[in-house]
């Protein structure tokens, strides 16, 4: 007997079709949050580009996802990060207070996220980020 829509990995589970996929993507992301900021993006992106017409759908929803988010994330944290220093100023302490809280709050709230998806692309499923992924 074989199961015929899923692979055979190689402890003998079924795996997902584009499983493998789906969870290289999430392991990148999150070593773009805390290891390899901008070189873990920009592999996300090629994956990204070279898959996103052929992939299985459950790592193209992953490689979709994290691709976004990682756009999105970065904007958040950048532009507000500037927005609040360009606001406050940078003499004065309570603005980097408030940018180093802003800064700490997003960021472990997208790794968070980032290890919920990586769970579920170990499982064979879906994920769509809060708020900031990609609907569809």
């Amino acid at each position: 007997m074989t199961a015929s829509p899923r692979e055979i990995s190689s402890t003998g589970d079924p795996k997902m079709p584009g499983q493998s996929l789906a969870v290289l993507a999430e392991t990148l992301y999150l070593a773009n949050l805390m290891l390899l900021p901008g070189i873990a993006f920009a592999a996300i992106a090629l994956l990204w580009f070279k898959h996103k017409n052929d992939a299985p759908p459950l790592a193209a929803q992953h490689l979709r996802q994290t691709f976004f988010v990682s756009l999105y994330g970065g904007i958040l944290l950048v532009a507000f990060c500037v927005l609040i220093l360009a606001l406050g100023g940078t003499h004065w302490s309570g603005t980097w207070v408030l940018v180093i809280l802003y800064f700490t709050c997003v960021h472990s709230t997208l790794i968070l996220f980032g290890i919920l998806g990586l769970a579920r692309a170990m499982a064979g499923k879906t994920f769509r980020y809060p708020l900031i992924g990609p609907r569809g």
